[in-house]
């Protein structure tokens, strides 16, 4: 890594920066997760079936998984404002093109390019945060910029729900295109024009794929943290057919989500730069004991809560130092290991919704998908707390 330029720049403009950094993942939260709030529109609208229309959601996942590679290797060799810019200039047009589209075939194709830009939007940003705050600091970096993310659960996602149901689901995505930018007129006035950011070879950057370690971390974050959406992707059955409550309390339940994510991030933040390590412990087992929780009494509504709560508290303590981590496991690929890490979490979005999915069509109940779950948190613990000895007897039997 660069440089830090956090005693170039003043504390003023280094604040400003990380909130325009912020307000564009903010941006990025609410086109995901709105996604969802929206689909019985989709579905009414363009004349599918859900499952059809749950195709552009994928669709979306997938872009982020395929562009966060495929776009850090191209803009490696770009300084990171203009590379940010280009970045989220895609963003808008794929919501634009998203809103325009004319068939479900469109829509798949529009959601896929806008997701192109996320992974590596937070590879990039995160590494110009980590500049910014200096070396010390990228936990709290990291959960600066994914606060955004994060309260577009408590804010973004249900308003931009909400703006579907009244003016249609098209201008859902025209208002996050209009919110895109005003982000990106502020990342081009605060972010600076420093040397300290500027891109990396190519080469250096692919040399971060050498490294076991991270790909070991990256196969965690895949695994140990779809249980936050096995459980998320399920959570209105989950409101309205087991606990019995009103359709109306699905919004506050989805906040109570966001809440607990956007709570949990900034102490993960804190974690990640006081014990680095032991965040990650203490998240997963937090995992395990909220979701066991859960299981057993989903049907109290005031039990729901609580836990839906915790989960998104527990979960996103670990999300923090599990960037770091990466980061720090290849030095030399800062901003691909980011993308990564982003490629990893929508890897494990898409395995929660599926095997909660498939809990829910084998007739095993609308609460199995916390069953389901627990136990691939739990599989993601042992993984890390196995990962040392793994490494050690793969380096002795290449030696």
């Amino acid at each position: 890594m660069q440089p830090s330029i956090s005693g170039t720049t003043s504390p003023q403009h280094v604040a400003l920066a990380l909130l325009a950094l912020s307000l564009g993942s903010f941006c990025i939260g609410t086109t995901e997760f709105a996604s969802m709030g929206i689909l019985p529109l989709i579905v009414s609208d363009l004349q599918v079936s859900i499952p059809a229309a749950g195709h552009a959601i994928s669709a979306y996942a997938i872009g982020v998984v395929a562009g966060a590679p495929l776009l850090t290797m191209a803009g490696a060799r770009l300084h990171r404002r203009p590379f940010l810019l280009l970045l989220f200039f895609m963003f808008i047009v794929g919501n634009v093109l998203s809103a325009l589209a004319p068939s479900i075939e469109w829509l798949i194709v529009a959601r896929f390019l806008t997701g192109l830009p996320h992974g590596c939007y937070f590879g990039a940003g995160v590494v110009a945060g980590a500049h910014l705050v200096g070396k010390s600091k990228t936990g709290r970096a990291v959960s600066l910029i994914l606060l955004g993310l994060t309260v577009a659960n408590i804010i973004g996602a249900p308003a931009a729900t909400f703006a579907g149901q009244v003016l249609g689901w098209r201008n859902t995505y025209l208002l996050v295109a209009l919110f895109g930018l005003v982000a990106f007129g502020c990342l081009w006035r605060w972010l600076p024009k420093s040397d300290a950011l500027k891109g990396n070879p190519v080469s250096q950057e692919l040399h971060g794929l050498k490294t076991p370690k991270a790909w070991f971390l990256l196969l965690i974050i895949a695994i140990g943290t779809s249980s936050i959406f096995a459980v998320y992707t399920y959570i209105g059955p989950m409101v309205t057919d087991v606990a019995h409550l009103p359709a109306a309390m699905i919004p506050v339940a989805l906040m109570t989500f966001g809440v607990g994510m956007t709570s949990g991030n900034l102490l993960g933040g804190y974690l990640a730069d006081k014990y680095q390590q032991k965040g990650i412990i203490i998240g997963f087992c937090c995992v395990l004991i909220v979701l066991f929780i859960l299981g057993l009494t989903a049907s109290s509504s005031w039990m729901l809560m609580i836990c839906m709560f915790g989960i998104a508290f527990s979960s996103m303590l670990v999300v923090p130092s599990m960037q770091v981590q990466i980061m720090l496991s290849a030095p030399q690929a800062p901003t691909l290991m980011g993308a990564l890490t982003h490629a990893a979490f929508n890897a494990a979005n898409a395995l929660g919704a599926w095997l909660g999915g498939i809990t829910i069509t084998a007739g095993l109940g609308l609460v199995s998908p916390v069953w389901a779950g627990l136990l691939m948190t739990l599989i993601g613990l042992v993984i890390f707390l196995m990962r040392g000895v793994i490494l050690r007897r793969n380096k002795k039997s290449t030696v």
